[in-house]
């Protein structure tokens, strides 16, 4: 069968992957693997898979739906192994059904995130040069906007969300369900796109037997999950933290994905509430939110695990919460790079404040100024395990991978115990509310706008969200600072990039620290930011 081998020429040499590690029993997958097929095989037939406000669908039912949607992905849209698929849409039934089915095809999912723009979209159909998209028809606009934008064609069809009557859902009805492909363990699956401090997107490219590791590492011996559970996340499935925890994990162990499709913590509480939600997965700053949220006790009544990831969990955080609840948040970092959270704590082990130790099937260190590993002491993360960074044609990788290690942009302190600490971020990446948002991209959006000369972005504590973006601006001539030019800016950055993204304090500045050579010495901006001229 012919394939597309475009995803394999574009992987970085071996000399420059990081040293993968397979030393439990269950990582010891077969030559030939689908995870599609292994995914589903953990569920009954019968068993509820996926619940949501529009109803709830078996395992058996996903199981044909994606059949069907591999065989059209192949039959009629002529979709070879090895090409690449975007998916755009909020978590749902028949996201889920799409991400399957794209791997039953032997094709590699590209997911986006729904509230990514045109420009965002174009990138990444560019560099991954999708063959095909299955698109929520809800958000169909910007992603035609993104087809004008990209030097990359490719078709579409979309579908109905869950109302199951869009084109996608009356091309698929009358056909008969697909075989998965036989696919290799070490073949690609899905290419998860990032923003790193440069703000241009990285794509991580993950294989099939990197879907299966994570669930059998991480939630296997930290989560305890069985048939029965109930589980949710804020995450959409973009997020390999939010595919892992609504859509991986349960599926492999037969338990239940619970989807909604508006972010915030009310969506998020009625869903525990009206589906029963025992396995939570959120934002150290939604828990915060969640405290003092009306139908919290209600909740209670069914939640059995919270986990926390995106960002640092404060100790403030996560001793209200257990006072509150009587639940221990299971603290996590993970990264796109690596799939999934690889340290972690849970149960008797959490150690509040600290973010936990190497999840089984991983090692962990911290490498000193020459990247040596160290014992104990402050230094720079580094990871080794079953998942490992691999960039689509990225020079990047070079940064990530230090030999052998996976190196992810935190500095940590690790304990003799074998504890990881949380220190800061070793870059210039803003986390905010468990985004990642890199300060280059935002200064794109800003300098496009004619009324900013110069600009600098960097990420400022912040309570709700851990932090938050600020803007630093020199105004072009002819205008002067305003708080109507403070909006117009904020307005102007959401709708050039996703809105999460936007500057939520901007200061008006006459110039910019900057070194001798003209680098911009955003050291001085971070020591040195205090209230300015801003609005918040």
């Amino acid at each position: 069968m012919t394939r597309d081998d475009f995803v394999e020429r574009h992987l970085p040499p071996e000399s420059e992957q990081p040293e993968f590690l397979f030393t439990l029993p269950e990582l010891q997958y077969p030559e030939r693997l689908n995870a599609a097929e292994e995914l589903l095989r953990g569920g009954a037939a019968d068993a509820v898979a996926v619940v949501n406000d529009m109803g709830s669908w078996t395992y058996a039912e996903i199981d044909n739906f994606s059949g069907r949607i591999a065989r059209y992905l192949v039959e009629t849209c002529c979709i070879v192994p090895g090409e690449r698929v975007l998916l755009r849409g909020p978590n749902c039934y028949t996201l889920f059904a799409c991400w399957l089915g794209v791997l039953k095809a032997g094709g590699i999912v590209v997911a986006t995130m729904p509230i990514l723009r045109a420009g965002e979209i174009a990138t990444i159909i560019d560099k991954a040069e999708i063959a095909h998209a299955l698109v929520d028809s809800r958000f169909i606009g910007d992603f035609r906007d993104a087809e004008e934008q990209t030097r990359h064609l490719c078709s579409v069809t979309t579908y109905d969300g869950d109302h199951g009557q869009g084109n996608l859902e009356n091309r698929t009805a009358d056909l008969e369900p697909a075989r998965p492909a036989d696919t290799g363990r070490d073949d690609p699956a899905l290419i998860a796109f990032t923003s790193g401090t440069t703000g241009i997107p990285k794509g991580c490219v993950h294989y099939h037997r990197d879907i299966l590791a994570p669930c059998d590492t991480f939630a296997k011996h930290l989560l305890a999950p069985a048939p029965g559970q109930v589980w949710a996340t804020s995450a959409p499935l973009a997020f390999t933290f939010g595919l892992g925890m609504t859509l991986m994990f349960p599926f492999r162990f037969g338990a239940t994905a619970a989807t909604f499709e508006k972010p915030g913590p009310d969506p998020l509480m009625d869903a525990i509430t009206a589906h029963g939600v025992t396995h939570v997965a959120t934002a150290p700053t939604a828990y915060k939110a969640l405290l003092s949220h009306p139908k919290l006790d209600e909740a209670l009544k069914t939640l059995d695990t919270c986990v926390s990831a995106g960002e640092h969990l404060p100790e403030a955080t996560w001793h209200a919460w257990h006072e509150r609840t009587g639940l221990a948040l299971v603290d996590g970092i993970g990264s796109t790079e690596l799939m999934h959270i690889f340290i972690s704590a849970s149960g008797d082990d959490i150690k509040a404040g600290s973010t936990g130790k190497a999840v089984p099937g991983y090692e962990a260190t911290v490498l000193d100024e020459n990247d040596r590993p160290m014992e104990k002491g402050e230094g720079r993360l580094a990871i080794k395990g079953p998942t490992g960074c691999r960039y689509l044609s990225d020079p990047r990788q070079a940064d990530y991978v230090v030999d052998g290690w996976n190196v992810t942009g935190d500095t940590y302190v690790k304990d003799v115990e074998g504890y990881f600490w949380y220190r800061a971020r070793s870059d210039d990446m803003i986390i905010s509310s468990g985004y990642n948002i890199g300060a280059p991209e935002v200064e794109n959006a800003l300098l496009a706008h004619d009324a900013v000369a110069e600009c600098a972005v960097i990420g400022v504590p912040c309570e709700e969200r851990g932090q938050k973006v600020k803007a630093f601006i020199v105004p072009a001539p002819g205008h002067e600072p305003s708080d109507s030019l403070i909006d117009e800016l904020k307005g102007f950055v959401k709708e050039k990039i996703a809105p999460y993204k936007y500057p939520r304090e901007i200061e008006f500045r006459e110039s910019l620290p900057k070194t001798a050579t003209g680098k911009l010495r955003r050291i001085e901006l971070r020591s040195g930011s205090g209230s300015g001229p801003s609005a918040v």
